[in-house]
């Protein structure tokens, strides 16, 4: 074998049948770059029938690496018969390099084993990041709509009332139908269920009672925040989503205006008046839907209905419902302009913030309210 002190080199016989390469120089780290280049060329070209190494200098794992490769992964098992002048280490050390390669290219091809156990804490520590991210947005933002309405309250030439208006009839006017047609049928469900379990005991004269209750602290509210909540939420998000794929919320920006204060406030302070007032039309849609019931499966006149509620339910009981609407109608319009901010620019990216608005703002009314349950429990409200 003779050595040489020049870098490698890939030369095919012309004369040779079949195809023969003859590899020669030294096939080391310092001359990857000329091999590696050479070793392309020749992958393209197509792979020899047989090689001789008779000329073969210096070589390390780097050069046994490229010369693996010219030869190729399903010819390593042939090495002797397709290789010529190659020593018993040189041809250990090519076999042991190839089959490295080669293992390590399939190890790479074969999806990592899975553990369930592991990919399960995967999926609840991604998705507690997400529910922070989710958390320090929504309050980041809600410092910003604070900020924004406090510098604007004492600014009455930067209110815009024909947009507060206008949000006002399509959040509140054009939502007394469904509020009231819904909470008059949830009252006259209510009002059946108790009449039916409490005639066993004998007190089906409580279903007064139980209508009252349930409507006042809990149902009128709860029940029109829900339909706002996938009402409204959904439309301020659909709104600012498209105006932000629009690219309407940049131009606004580059005209010198803030979007919280024009897209924002109008939203939410439209929310912070409709809200209450479809609260309190809803407690009455209920308590007069489970009137009709009690009136006709009970013979409950009207009059002894209101006799009953003046008598038996206490006013603090409509307080503690209708004090939380102003809380429910804040949050829902601060996730649903939110979530309409975090639009990407395309309609997938509309339609899927606008699922997660009428979502978190579901979530966080049913969640406040449960809140509020426990904590006017405990004060005895």
């Amino acid at each position: 074998m003779t050595t040489t002190a020049q870098p490698g080199q890939l030369q095919l016989d012309p004369q040779s049948s079949p195809s023969l390469m003859r590899v020669s120089g030294d096939w080391t780290l310092a001359h990857f770059s000329s091999l590696e280049s050479q070793v392309a060329n020749v992958r393209h070209g197509g792979q020899p029938a047989e090689l001789d190494f008779s000329d073969l200098g210096a070589l390390d794992t780097a050069g046994a690496a490229l010369l693996a490769d010219v030869i190729g992964g399903a010819r390593m098992g042939q090495l002797e018969q397709i290789t010529h002048n190659l020593p018993a280490e040189r041809l250990a050390l090519l076999r042991a390099v190839g089959g490295a390669i080669t293992q390590c290219r399939l190890d790479e091809r074969k999806p990592p084993p899975g553990n369930a156990i592991v990919d399960i804490l995967e999926r609840i520590g991604i998705a507690t990041i997400a529910v922070r991210g989710h958390v320090v947005g929504m309050l980041g933002f809600i410092g910003l709509t604070l900020q924004t309405l406090a510098r604007t309250l004492l600014r009455p030439r930067r209110w815009r009332l024909t947009s507060l208006a206008a949000h006002m009839e399509q959040t509140g006017l054009d939502a007394v139908p469904i509020v009231a047609l819904l909470t008059f049928m949830v009252g006259a469900v209510v009002a059946f269920l108790g009449a039916t379990v409490l005639k066993k005991f004998g007190a089906a004269i409580y279903t007064v009672d139980l209508v009252g209750f349930a409507f006042l602290r809990e149902f009128g509210v709860l029940l029109t925040a829900i339909l706002l909540a996938g009402r409204t939420a959904s439309a301020f998000t659909a709104q600012i989503g498209s105006m932000k794929a629009n690219q309407e919320i940049d131009a606004i920006q580059a005209q010198g205006m803030d979007p919280v204060e024009l897209l924002v406030l109008p939203r939410v302070l439209a929310l912070l008046f409709t809200l209450p007032l479809l609260t309190f039309l809803a407690m009455m849609s209920g308590i007069f839907g489970g009137g009709v019931v009690c009136a006709l499966s009970l013979d409950i006149s009207p009059r002894m209905f209101l006799y009953m509620l003046q008598n038996d339910i206490a006013v603090q009981h409509f307080l503690v419902g209708i004090v939380k609407a102003p809380v429910f109608a804040f949050l829902i319009a601060v996730i649903g302009c939110l979530e309409g901010f975090r639009v990407s620019g395309s309609a997938q990216s509309v339609g899927e913030h606008t699922t997660s608005s009428v979502v978190q703002s579901i979530f966080v009314v049913i969640l406040l309210d449960a809140v509020f349950a426990l904590f006017f429990m405990e004060m005895g409200w």
